[in-house]
């Protein structure tokens, strides 16, 4: 296993560089995206929560790698040139995005109703309470269920090595295609991507911890 990892350093640290790259990218946009159609879906007017739900069901049930194609092969063809790093980091957003939204949204409404209502009698908009109010406390209870979708995001980058995207999975194709050690190279991958996603895991239970010692002492 060392010899092929060092035989292909450079190969391994530059996917893994992708890798890390695509999955920073996808979750700062599906976190603002995610977030505004989580409001859209709780807000007041029907039309509104409909246009959210119509993009939350939409995208929470098509097929990630049909985003990426669509995005990889389809739209290039309407004038839009796109690489496969920028497909992929396109349908990676759009589709976390729609997961995160239904979990703000969960968060949300977890929140005590009569919270925005004292909020809106003491003379704060709707906007206000959302900002200041509702979504500080939203955060600390969708910690869990947020890092569970930042870590599927890190997985799910995956989605880059078929649209030529450079990324970790990708370079491993290539290295197992080349030296056909494939066991071993994907081992390799297998812990790279736990290098990832691990430190995450931990620092998301952390804030758990943390965030949830602060709210029963405040109670």
């Amino acid at each position: 296993m060392w010899q092929i990892f060092r035989d292909n350093f450079g190969l391994f640290m530059q996917g893994l560089g992708y890798t890390v790259g695509v999955s920073l990218l996808s979750l700062f946009f599906c976190l603002i995206i995610g977030t505004i159609f989580a409001l859209l879906e709780i807000n007041p007017k029907r039309w509104v929560r409909v246009i959210g739900k119509i993009y939350v069901e939409f995208f929470r049930n098509v097929p990630l790698l049909v985003i990426t194609m669509f995005f990889y092969v389809v739209v290039p063809r309407l004038g839009v040139p796109l690489s496969g790093f920028a497909a992929g980091a396109i349908g990676l957003t759009i589709y976390t995005s729609a997961f995160i939204a239904e979990t703000v949204r969960a968060g949300i409404q977890s929140v005590d109703p009569g919270q925005m209502e004292a909020a809106r009698s003491n003379g704060l908009t709707y906007v206000q309470t959302m900002r200041f109010i509702i979504l500080p406390q939203a955060i600390k209870i969708i910690v869990p269920p947020l890092g569970n979708q930042f870590i599927n995001l890190v997985k799910n980058s995956s989605v880059l090595a078929f649209v030529a995207g450079f990324d970790l999975m990708y370079q491993g194709n290539l290295i197992a295609s080349n030296t056909f050690e494939t066991t071993t190279t994907y081992a390799i991958v297998g812990v790279l991507y736990l290098i990832i996603t691990m430190p995450m895991s931990y620092a998301m239970t952390y804030l758990d911890h943390r965030w949830s010692g602060s709210v029963k002492e405040e109670e």
